[in-house]
């Protein structure tokens, strides 16, 4: 039997897509997606040519580390998004190169525990999509001036329906000031 493969960090792609911030990472049951290289990856996803190049063939944890960085294979990677947005794929890959991944880890962690509060505290069965969304593409100030808002809801009397509904509304509302799209790409560009 085939050992199993496990990146250090399955929370960040090879590609620099935010796994810990995506849907299916927070999914239960058979389609839960275990982030890149994460336990059983190959089940879900058979072959990724980035992680075969990236992880398999050269060792590196993202494709931040290779000298060929951007290569024709992620050159356009954040123009389209699939179930995960792509738009900061690129960005993240960026600022791993420049800051070191151990930085962007802990960026990351602070982010994937805004999100987890999001989702236990204010999703309505129907919201986590929007929050996984909010929090890999809005600025970590921003998400914290939003936790600061929506603590009031859960002192309130207003069931998990409203609280979720006013708490995209504020993210909607910060996103807007700082021209953020929270929408998924489904077409390249």
């Amino acid at each position: 039997m085939e050992k199993q493969i496990i990146k250090r960090y399955p929370t960040i792609a090879c590609c620099g897509i935010d796994c810990g911030l995506c849907p299916r990472y927070y999914t239960e049951g058979k389609s839960r997606c275990p982030g890149c290289l994460g336990e059983d990856f190959f089940e879900k996803h058979p072959s990724c040519s980035i992680v075969t190049c990236c992880f398999k063939n050269n060792g590196y944890e993202t494709c931040a580390e290779c000298k060929q960085f951007p290569c024709e294979k992620i050159k356009k990677w954040d123009i389209a998004d699939s179930f995960v947005t792509h738009k900061k794929s690129l960005e993240n890959l960026r600022q791993i190169r420049d800051k070191g991944l151990g930085e962007f880890i802990k960026q990351q962690k602070e982010r994937i525990k805004i999100l987890e509060k999001l989702i236990k505290d204010y999703d309505d069965g129907k919201s986590k999509s929007f929050y996984c969304l909010a929090t890999a593409l809005m600025e970590i100030e921003d998400l914290k001036k939003v936790g600061a808002q929506v603590k009031v809801f859960r002192k309130s009397s207003i069931d998990m329906k409203q609280m979720a509904k006013q708490t995209k509304s504020i993210i909607e509302q910060i996103a807007k000031q700082k021209t953020i799209e929270l929408v998924y790409r489904r077409e390249k560009a």
